[in-house]
C-alpha cells in the first residue's frame, strides 16, 4: 500500500495537477500580438535609444567609445547619465545599480534609489555622471586571491560603455543595471571581466599588427566574437526541494540508475513537453526585451536536458548576456514550478552539461573594405586565404604552446564529472580541424607546390576553393574540445555552470601570443629580402610542423587516443588540482604580463581563488552527503529493515516460512557495507584535514576522499533498490528525470 505521508509521494502526486503556465504575450493597444523584432532590446538603452535622447556631439562621441573601444570621455558623462535616468525613469525604476562579475562566477549588485534631496530638502530623482561612471561598494567579502586583506574594504565599480545598459525587473520592482568592471583601491582587476577586455584589445593590437605585416592596410581594430551555447536539466521545484544534495551542491550526491536512460536516444531534438515550451517561451520573452539575441532551444542528449544558443556578438556583451541567461534561466523556472540545474554533472549515468564558446574575430572600425569582415572566414582569393592561413595557425600555434592555460580555464569541481567522459571532450586540450584542412596543412607541410612560388602553390593545393567547400568538408567532432566548424572554432570543453569570461580571456590571450610570433617570424623573412607571399606561406609550413602534435582528428574518448595523447607529448589534466597548476608557472605569468592581460599578483589570485573554491565545493559536498546518509539513508533502510524483521518474527511465530527472510538478510547485509563505507569516508576526510597545504588538501579531496564518495553512494544506491518504494525518502532518478 503506497505511503500517503511520504512527501516524496505527495510531491508526484501535485506534480500531476502541474499546468504549463501562461503568460501575456506583447501586444499592441489593439491587442494584435507585436513581432519580436517589435520588443526586442526595449529594457535595453540601446544606439538607438541613444541617438533620440543625447545631443549629437554627445551620441557621436559615446558611439567612439562604444565601438571603438576608446575611454568615455569625462565631459559627456553627465549628459549620458541624464538621458539614462530619464530613460528608465519613463518605464518605472526605481533603483540604480553597477552590475559586475566578481571572482565567483556569478554577478554581483549593490542596489541604489535615484531619490535625494535637493537644495530645499526636497526628494528628487538624480543619477550624475559620477554615479554612471564609477561606484564604491564593500570588496571586503569578495574572493581577491590574496591580493588584499579582509579589512581593506575599499573596491570600486566603473562602467563599461561597451555593454548596454539594462532593466532587470522583477515582481514588484525595477532596477537599473549598469555593466561594470571590479578594480581594488590600487587598481588591481578583483573580477572577471576587467581581464577579459584587457585581452580582447591585446588580441586586436596583435591581429592588427599581423594584418598589416600581412599588407593589410587600415584595420583598426579587431574584435573577437562569441556565441555562447547554454545546457541545463529542468526538473519540477516539488522533487528538488526534497533533495538536500541539490540545494547544496547543484547535483545529486546519490541515486539509483532507472531502467531507462538515454539509451534509446529518444529525447535529443524531440517534441519539447508543453510545460517545458511555456518555460522556455518565457525565458525567451524576458532574454528578447533585454536585448539577449536568444536564438535556438531544443530537448538535448539526456532525459529532462535542454539547450538554449544566441546569435553570436562581440565576445564582452556576449560573456554578459551569458551570465543574464543563466540568470534569466533561474528566475523563469521558479515561476513554472521548475528548478534549473546548471551543474555541469547533476545526474549519474546520463549526459552532462556544457558551454560551447563559439569564437571567432572579426574586423571592426576598419577604413577599408574588410570592415566586418571573419578572419576565420576564408576568402575568394590566394592572397585572402594566405591571410585565413597565416590566422589559423596563430591559433594553432596559441593552443599548442599554452594547452596547459586553455585546460586550467576550464577546470572546476563540477567539470571534473564530465571532462573525459561520453558526452564532453577528454581533458586533454587538442585541435580538430576537419579532413579539407588537414590535407591542406599537410600537403603546405610536405611543401607542395613550393617551387612554382606561393601564388601557384596555394592554387594548387585547392585553397582558393575553400570557400565553396568548407562547410561541406568540415564535419564536427563532438570528441573534440577545440574544434573548428567552418569559420570558427567552438570550445567545447566549458562547463555548463561557469563563467566563459575566463577561458575566452585565456584564449584571446595564447591566440594573440600566436600571432605576435607568426607576425615577427614573417616580418624577419621580408627584412630579409624574401617576397610577402612566399615569406607568409614558408612561416605557415613552420608552425604547421611545430603544431601538428596538437591536432587529432580521431575519436577524443577512446583509449587509443590517451596513450597516443602520451606519445605525443600533451598533458592530461585530469582533475582541476592538477589543471590549476599550470597559471602558477613561469610560462604563464609570461604570456600574460606579456600581453597585458593579467599581473603576476592578478594572475595567481585566479589560480588561489580557483583552488580554495574547489576546495570548499568538494567541502560542502562531503559535509551534504554524510547528513544525507545520517538522517535519510540509514534512518529509512533501519526503519524498513526493522519492518521486514517483524514480518519474519511473525511468521516464525505462527510456525510458518518467512517469504520475506532472504531479504532481511540481504538488507541487512547492505546496511553493513553503508555503514562500513560511511566509516570510511569518515577517515579520509579526516587524513585530508590534516594536511597543511591547500595544493595537498584538493589532492586528496579530488582523489581518495573522491573515491570514498563513490563508494559510499554505491553501497546507498544498493539500499535505494531494496527499500520498498513507498517507504523511501529521496526523488528518485525516474522521477526527477521522466516527470515534466
Amino acid at each position: 500500500m503506497e505511503n500517503a505521508s511520504n512527501p516524496r509521494i505527495q510531491a508526484i502526486q501535485t506534480i500531476q495537477g502541474r499546468q504549463p503556465r501562461k503568460i501575456s504575450l506583447p501586444a499592441d493597444e489593439s491587442g494584435k500580438p507585436l513581432r519580436v523584432s517589435e520588443y526586442y532590446g526595449q529594457n535595453t538603452f540601446h544606439l538607438e535609444q541613444m541617438k533620440q535622447k543625447l545631443p549629437k556631439d554627445v551620441f557621436q562621441k559615446l558611439v567612439a567609445t562604444v565601438q571603438a573601444g576608446r575611454k568615455l570621455d569625462s565631459e559627456i558623462a553627465g549628459p549620458v547619465a541624464n538621458a539614462i535616468k530619464e530613460w528608465a525613469l519613463e518605464h518605472g525604476v526605481t533603483h540604480f545599480c553597477h552590475w559586475f562579475q566578481p571572482q565567483t562566477g556569478l554577478t554581483a549588485e549593490k542596489h541604489d534609489a535615484f531619490i535625494t534631496f535637493d537644495d530645499s530638502m526636497r526628494i528628487i530623482e538624480k543619477f550624475s555622471g559620477s554615479q554612471l561612471i564609477q561606484s564604491e561598494p564593500d570588496a571586503s567579502s569578495f574572493p581577491s586571491g590574496g591580493m588584499r586583506t579582509t579589512f581593506e574594504a575599499r573596491g570600486y565599480t566603473a562602467w563599461d560603455p561597451s555593454s548596454p545598459v539594462f532593466i532587470m525587473e522583477s515582481t514588484n520592482g525595477k532596477t537599473l543595471c549598469v555593466p561594470s568592471v571590479f578594480l581594488s583601491y590600487h587598481g588591481d582587476s578583483l573580477d572577471e571581466k576587467t581581464s577579459l577586455l584587457r585581452s580582447m584589445e591585446a588580441l586586436s593590437r596583435e591581429a592588427c599588427a599581423l594584418l598589416e605585416q600581412l599588407g593589410e592596410k587600415g584595420v583598426k581594430r579587431v574584435l573577437p566574437t562569441l556565441g555562447v551555447e547554454q545546457e541545463y536539466f529542468l526538473i519540477d521545484r516539488a522533487l528538488a526541494c526534497l533533495r538536500p544534495d541539490l540545494i547544496m551542491t547543484g547535483r545529486t550526491l546519490l541515486g539509483g540508475q532507472p531502467p531507462k536512460g538515454q539509451q534509446l536516444e529518444d529525447h535529443y531534438f524531440g517534441s519539447i513537453p508543453a510545460r517545458v515550451q511555456a518555460f522556455m517561451s518565457e525565458v525567451e520573452l524576458e532574454l528578447h526585451r533585454l536585448g539577449v539575441p536568444s536564438k535556438t532551444r531544443h530537448n538535448e542528449v539526456a532525459p529532462s536536458q535542454y539547450e538554449t544558443a544566441p546569435i553570436f556578438e562581440e565576445a564582452n556583451v556576449a560573456v554578459d548576456h551569458n551570465q543574464l541567461t543563466m540568470e534569466v534561466l533561474r528566475k523563469v523556472a521558479l515561476r513554472h514550478q521548475y528548478q534549473v540545474l546548471l551543474h555541469e554533472k547533476p545526474f549519474a549515468g546520463v549526459n552532462g552539461s556544457g558551454k560551447h564558446c563559439n569564437w571567432s574575430m572579426s574586423i571592426t572600425a576598419s577604413s577599408t573594405e574588410l570592415d566586418g569582415d571573419n578572419l576565420l572566414d576564408p576568402g575568394k582569393t590566394p592572397h585572402e586565404n594566405l591571410r585565413f592561413l597565416a590566422v589559423l595557425v596563430s591559433v594553432l600555434k596559441g593552443v599548442h604552446e599554452h594547452a596547459g592555460l586553455l585546460r586550467a580555464a576550464i577546470a572546476s569541481s563540477g567539470n571534473d564529472h564530465r571532462l573525459g567522459a561520453n558526452e564532453a571532450p577528454p581533458a586533454i586540450i587538442s585541435v580538430f580541424l576537419g579532413d579539407l584542412l588537414s590535407r591542406i596543412l599537410d600537403e603546405i607541410e610536405k611543401g607542395a607546390g613550393k617551387e612554382r612560388g606561393a601564388e601557384a602553390a596555394l592554387i594548387q593545393l585547392g585553397v582558393s576553393k575553400l570557400p565553396e567547400v568548407m562547410r561541406d568538408n568540415t564535419d564536427r567532432n563532438r570528441t573534440s574540445p577545440f574544434a573548428f566548424t567552418g569559420n570558427k572554432f567552438e570550445f567545447r570543453a566549458v562547463g555548463s555552470s561557469a563563467s566563459p569570461a575566463f577561458p575566452v580571456t585565456v584564449l584571446n590571450t595564447v591566440v594573440g601570443q600566436g600571432m605576435a610570433e607568426v607576425r615577427a617570424r614573417i616580418k624577419a623573412r621580408i627584412d630579409a629580402g624574401k617576397p610577402r607571399d612566399a615569406a607568409v606561406l614558408e612561416v605557415v609550413r613552420e608552425v604547421v610542423i611545430e603544431t601538428k602534435t596538437v591536432r587529432f582528428e580521431g575519436n577524443g574518448y577512446s583509449e587509443e587516443w590517451v596513450a597516443e595523447a602520451a606519445r605525443r607529448g600533451l598533458l592530461n589534466l585530469r582533475k582541476t588540482p592538477e589543471a590549476l597548476a599550470q597559471l602558477d608557472t613561469d610560462g604563464a605569468r609570461k604570456v600574460f604580463q606579456a600581453m597585458g592581460v593579467l599581473s603576476g599578483a592578478e594572475l595567481q589570485s585566479r589560480s588561489h581563488v580557483r583552488l580554495e573554491r574547489f576546495i570548499k565545493n568538494l567541502q560542502i559536498e562531503v559535509d551534504t552527503l554524510r547528513q544525507m546518509v545520517d538522517t535519510q539513508v540509514l534512518p529509512a533502510g533501519h526503519a524498513y529493515h526493522g519492518k521486514v524483521a517483524g514480518q519474519v518474527a511473525a511468521a516464525k511465530a505462527a510456525g510458518v516460512v518467512a517469504p520475506q527472510a532472504e531479504s532481511l538478510s540481504q538488507l541487512g547485509s547492505i546496511l553493513q557495507g553503508v555503514a562500513i563505507k560511511r566509516r570510511d569516508l569518515e577517515k579520509a576526510v579526516a587524513e585530508v584535514d590534516a594536511r597543511t597545504s591547500e595544493e595537498e588538501k584538493a589532492k586528496g579531496l579530488s582523489g581518495p576522499v573522491s573515491t570514498a564518495m563513490i563508494e559510499l553512494r554505491r553501497a546507498c544506491d544498493e539500499l535505494e533498490g531494496m527499500v520498498a518504494d513507498d517507504q523511501w525518502p529521496l526523488p528518485k532518478y525516474r522521477e526527477m528525470l521522466f516527470i515534466s
